[in-house]
Parts: structure tokens; sequence; C-alpha cells
């Protein structure tokens, strides 16, 4: 069983993603703000993150680039999940540290499958 925080300031894709996840096993975490989500990064010990990008205090590149150079964070899974779909906010969430992004609307296998690949290569 994996700890899984999920960092999205939407109600409404929060609960879809936690809808997602309900059938796994895994122990789920929850921030609304990019602040809340890199303090419990840190403080929770999270085998992965499910980041949104925009979010109000701090924006989702900027929590995945402050987490990939604290030392404490090491090579958690960081999977984006936005609608901004751009090839450049892609290559920019990747630049920033991200492990995957999943682009909104995205389907539960989707989000699934990321998640079971990420977390077997972190074993």
């Amino acid at each position: 069983m994996a700890k899984i925080l999920i960092a999205e300031d939407s109600a409404t894709e929060l609960r879809l993603i936690k809808d997602i996840l309900k059938e796994t096993s895994h122990e789920i975490i929850t921030a609304v703000d990019g602040e809340e989500a890199e303090r419990k990064a840190l403080e929770e010990s999270v085998d992965m993150v499910i980041l949104d990008i925009i979010m109000p205090k701090k924006n989702g590149f900027q929590v995945c680039r402050d987490l990939r150079t604290n030392k404490k964070f090491g090579p958690v899974p960081i999977i984006m999940v936005s609608s901004k779909d751009q090839e450049s906010d892609k290559a920019w969430g990747f630049k920033q540290g991200a492990t995957e992004y999943i682009t909104k609307p995205f389907t539960p296998l989707d989000l699934l499958i990321a998640i079971k690949k990420h977390l077997k290569k972190k074993e």
C-alpha cells in the first residue's frame, strides 16, 4: 500500500481522482494549494504525488521544481495532471521534474496505469 498525495484545488477534480483511487488499497492524502502540497509531500513521506498545475499560492510547476531540489524528497514519482495540454506545457513539466504528465480530461485507466507503472519502478 502506497501513500499518495493528491494536490488539486478543484473540489470536483479532487473527488474524481479520489473516486478513481478508492478501489485501490492506497492511502490518500490531499492538498488544495501549492504550499500545502509541498509541505505535505515533505512531512508525510509520500510514495507519489498527483499534482495539478494551476493552483493557488504556488503552481504545480513551482511545487515540482522545489520538491525535486529537496534531498529529503528524493526520487518520489510526480504525476502532473492538468488541462494545460500544449507540448510546451508538457516539456516544461518534465523539465521541472515531473515523472509523468497526463492532460485533462483523462480516463480512469490512464491514471491507474501511470500510478501502477511509477509505483512499480519505485519499489
